[in-house]
C-alpha cells in the first residue's frame, strides 16, 4: 500500500505533466523527493499537496520549480579524463567522417557543449561539426545560449581544460568583463541549443557521438531504457555514446547494443545497425 507521501508525489508529477507537459513520472523517486523537499522550503509549503495546489493555481511559480526538478550542476571539461579519452581515442575515428553531428543530451547551462566545441576546434574538426545541445529547462537553455559564466569558475575551468589535454590556453576562447566571462561567438555558431525531452520526444538527426552524462542516474529503469533506445536509434553505425562516471550499461537491457570502448571513462560504441 502506498504511503500518503508516495501518493502525494505521484499526484504532483501527474499534475505537472497534464498542466505543463513536463514528464517527471519516470524520474527516480528518491532524487525527486530530495529536490522537492528543498522546493517546499523555498515556497513555504508544508506538504507536497500544498505545493501541488500552488503549482496548479500559480503558473508563474512553475518556472522556478523547474529549477529544482532539473539538475543544473555542470563545469567546463567536467571529469577531464572523459574529454582526454575523447581526444585521444574517439577523435581519430571521428576524423574519418566528412561531417560530424554530436548530441549533448541534458546540456544544462551549456558548459559541456562549449567544452566539446573547444575540443573539436583544437583538433581541427569544429568547422565540419554541428553540436546539438538539448535540455528540458528553458531558463537553462537561455543561459547556455548566452555563454556567460561567473569569473570565479575560471580557475576550475582552466584546470579541467589543461587536464583534458587542451592544446591551447582556455583564455583564447573567452573575454572577461567585470565578474563574468563571455565565450567566443565563433564557438556558438556551431551549437544548436534546443528543447528536447528524453521522456517524451523522439530522435531528430543521425549522430556520430552522443554525450549524456549524469542524467540517466535521475531516471527509473523504464526511462533509462527509453533514453538508451533514442541514443541507439540516433547513432550511426559504430557511433559513440558517452555517459557519466557513475553510470553504466553493463546490467541494462542495452548491454549487448553497445561495446565498451573506453571502460574507465564510460565511452561505448554502437555494435550494430545501420
Amino acid at each position: 500500500m502506498e504511503s500518503a507521501q508516495d501518493l502525494e508525489l505521484e499526484l504532483l508529477v501527474e499534475a505537472i505533466y497534464h498542466s505543463y507537459h513536463y514528464d517527471f513520472r519516470s524520474y527516480a523517486r528518491a532524487s525527486l523527493r530530495r529536490r522537492l523537499q528543498v522546493a517546499m522550503q523555498r515556497f513555504g509549503c508544508t506538504s507536497l499537496s500544498q505545493l501541488q495546489g500552488r503549482v496548479l493555481h500559480e503558473s508563474e511559480i512553475f518556472g522556478e520549480l523547474l529549477e529544482y526538478l532539473t539538475v543544473q550542476v555542470s563545469d567546463m571539461f567536467r571529469d577531464p579524463s572523459y574529454f582526454l579519452a575523447l581526444r585521444e581515442k574517439v577523435v581519430p575515428l571521428l576524423r574519418t567522417y566528412p561531417s560530424l553531428k554530436i548530441w549533448i543530451a541534458g546540456c544544462s547551462t551549456g558548459e559541456e557543449a562549449y567544452s566539446m566545441a573547444i575540443l573539436l576546434r583544437e583538433e581541427g574538426l569544429l568547422d565540419r561539426s554541428l553540436i546539438y545541445a538539448t535540455d528540458i529547462n528553458p531558463n537553462a537553455l537561455r543561459r547556455a545560449e548566452a555563454g556567460i559564466y561567473d569569473v570565479a569558475k575560471v580557475p576550475d575551468f582552466t584546470s579541467n581544460h589543461r587536464r583534458s589535454g587542451g592544446r591551447s590556453s582556455l583564455s583564447d576562447y573567452y573575454s572577461a568583463a567585470y565578474d563574468r566571462i563571455i565565450l567566443d561567438k565563433s564557438l556558438r555558431k556551431h551549437i544548436v541549443f534546443s528543447d528536447h525531452s528524453l521522456a517524451t520526444d523522439s530522435v531528430f538527426a543521425e549522430m556520430q557521438l552522443v554525450s549524456c552524462r549524469n542524467v540517466l542516474i535521475y531516471f527509473d529503469r523504464a526511462l533509462q531504457s527509453r533514453a538508451l533506445d533514442l541514443f541507439y536509434e540516433a547513432l550511426c553505425r559504430r557511433g559513440f555514446l558517452g555517459i557519466g562516471l557513475r553510470e553504466s550499461l553493463r546490467f541494462s537491457s542495452h548491454a549487448d547494443a553497445f561495446a565498451e570502448f573506453v571502460r574507465e571513462d564510460r565511452i561505448y560504441q554502437k555494435t550494430g545497425g545501420l
